[in-house]
């Protein structure tokens, strides 16, 4: 079986020129542009825009690399390429603006959508869902290109190229899906069958600065200074897992990813290409990974007392809010999929839970704006 290819790129600013010229040496090692677009298709670029935020906190794709793939397509000659995202909060152009994306984005003739429409789709080879609420701009373009940024998250460790892709769900129903699939790993089949369903051409991860900690939206910012590409997210995924001294076997999304065909996350089926050559996975976790990443590395346990803890929802990990950085903005609650709510105002400036009915989805830590809500307990 051939391997799959994880193109690694040095880099350590966000200088688009630089960036652009980078992104066409990893396109080249995958077999061309013209192998992944055709000028004549319609595109969409699909970043992840969390929620607003400055560039250098990592929370979002960076702008010079969404405007350095722009310039690529450009310079091929695809000229209706579009870009947007279902966003936690906001929409894609308030986000971009803040931002800069916009300009970057508009300079090389890309359009901004804000996914404001959806449409069903039934997919009933799905292994975990069956049908989707497509946000109806995925459903309108040829072949979507998606730009990912390496950062951690609570539910299913690490947020990269599998996980990006659900922002292609629209509006609420994204909230409703964390109920729907309410553990780490059903959530990631249906993560798996979206990104089988959508089959994005190509997938590119902005490294260069990476959030470790409290991810997706309020941990650390720390360089990494790489940018990875690659067809197979799985494989792109399990590369990431390496870099940061993560288990590939501990990320839902990669366990999952493999059992049900999306890619591999096996080093010994995975090639790393750098632009001057293939190193080994060790060489490359060598040159370019950190040990000191802030990553929950703890392995699930599967046993009876587990059962037990699960059962009396006791020591599981679970969201609390740091109260003195809590303003009482309320975007916790809003955040909440639940019904009736797992947190509510009680006569205090700080929501306060019930976890009797928190689903443990931590929609409410990625959306805090003002990084007051942690997550602490057990995985199991």
């Amino acid at each position: 079986m051939e391997k799959s290819k994880v193109v690694l790129l040095p880099c350590d600013s966000y200088e688009e020129e630089k960036i652009k010229e980078l992104l066409n040496a990893g396109v080249n090692l995958l077999g061309g542009i013209s192998s992944i677009v055709k000028p004549q298709e319609k595109i969409l670029l699909k970043p992840n825009l969390l929620k607003k935020s400055e560039t250098e906190k990592a929370v979002i794709t960076h702008p010079a690399v969404m405007g350095a793939f722009a310039l690529l397509l450009e310079e091929a000659g695809c000229h209706q390429v579009k870009a947007g995202d279902s966003c936690g909060t906001g929409t894609t152009r308030k986000i971009m603006q803040a931002s800069g994306m916009d300009e970057a984005l508009e300079r090389h003739q890309v359009t901004i959508v804000d996914f404001d429409e959806g449409v069903r789709r039934e997919y009933p080879q799905g292994r975990q869902a069956r049908e989707f609420m497509m946000a109806s701009q995925v459903e309108e373009a040829d072949a979507v290109i998606n730009l990912c940024k390496m950062k951690t998250h609570q539910l299913e460790r690490i947020t990269g190229a599998v996980k990006n892709m659900y922002g292609c769900i629209y509006g609420f129903y994204k909230a409703k899906g964390h109920t729907q699939y309410p553990d780490a790993h059903s959530f990631a089949r249906m993560l798996v069958d979206l990104n089988q369903y959508v089959k994005p051409r190509l997938y590119i991860m902005d490294g260069i600065v990476a959030m470790e900690g409290n991810g997706p939206g309020s941990g650390d910012p720390v360089s990494m200074n790489v940018i990875l590409m690659s067809r197979d997210p799985v494989a792109l995924d399990s590369v990431f897992c390496h870099l940061i001294h993560l288990d590939p076997r501990l990320v839902p999304t990669n366990d999952q990813g493999e059992k049900m065909g999306l890619g591999v996350w096996q080093p010994d089926q995975i090639r790393v290409l750098l632009p001057d050559g293939e190193i080994s996975m060790e060489e490359a976790v060598r040159r370019f990974g950190n040990p000191g990443f802030d990553v929950d590395r703890t392995p699930e346990k599967n046993d009876w007392w587990v059962w037990m803890a699960k059962f009396f929802h006791i020591f599981q990990k679970r969201p609390y809010i740091v109260q003195e950085k809590c303003i009482g903005c309320g975007i916790c609650v809003q955040s909440c999929p639940v019904e009736g709510k797992a947190l509510q105002f009680r006569g205090k400036k700080a929501p306060e839970y019930n976890y009797r009915k928190c689903i443990r989805c931590f929609c409410c830590q990625e959306m805090c704006p003002q990084k007051a809500i942690r997550v602490k307990g057990l995985r199991f």
